[in-house]
């Protein structure tokens, strides 16, 4: 029995996102971009009435934000979620050839994992933005339950979070129209080997050693 050829090529196939972390991915973007969609006329008050009423538009956004969560929640839960685990560990896990990558924006050369710094930086400030805004935005629809200053803090927060969140999203479209390859992965899961040499060399050599092939 012969052994897969070692060298890199584009003919041969890697799977970089499994079927629940596509859905994920796309379930999120799609309550992201709600949540977005609706709060333009929720902080801009002239809007309101162009396309629904108020009451339709705050609904809309409150169910939407509570919703935002579970797709990443289901994703993470049962044998189907294997892959998303992790990956999360990956994401969690930083080398200090990352760290020195990311210092210097990039200069430093650095033979990445599966997600490079940047990836991993966009992914950890998705969660925090998912959890700050729905802390925040429980706090300003039941307010009642919140003294004065914590309402007030929690508008900051939101607000601020909020600008934060619509750059990072422009960004990470921006940067996916501009890399084709890995925006055609969040599609159909697989990558090239070719491409895995040339954006994620370390976790191609580890998927390599799995599979009994060394270079």
């Amino acid at each position: 029995m012969s052994l897969a050829p070692t060298m890199p090529s584009e003919a041969l196939r890697m799977l970089r996102f499994d079927r629940v972390q596509r859905s994920a991915h796309w379930s999120n973007a799609l309550l992201f971009g709600v949540l977005m969609a609706t709060a333009i006329p929720l902080y801009f008050g002239s809007f309101f009435g162009v396309v629904l009423a108020r009451h339709v538009v705050a609904e809309i956004h409150l169910w939407t934000g509570l919703a935002l969560p579970i797709p990443i929640i289901i994703s993470l839960l049962g044998s189907w979620g294997v892959q998303m685990r992790r990956d999360v560990r990956r994401i969690n896990l930083w080398t200090r050839e990352e760290m020195r990558w990311m210092k210097t924006l990039g200069e430093t050369p650095l033979v990445a994992d599966k997600f490079n710094p940047g990836q991993k930086l966009n992914s950890i400030f998705t969660a925090a933005s998912i959890v700050i805004m729905l802390a925040t935005g429980s706090m300003l629809q039941w307010f009642r339950f919140f003294p004065v200053p914590w309402r007030q803090g929690a508008t900051f927060v939101h607000d601020a979070f909020a600008f934060a969140i619509f750059l990072v999203v422009i960004g990470h479209i921006v940067m996916a129209l501009t890399h084709r390859d890995s925006l055609r992965s969040i599609f159909t899961g697989w990558v090239s080997e070719g491409w895995a040499a040339r954006h994620a060399g370390a976790w191609l050599k580890e998927e390599q050693a799995k599979a009994g092939r060394t270079e």
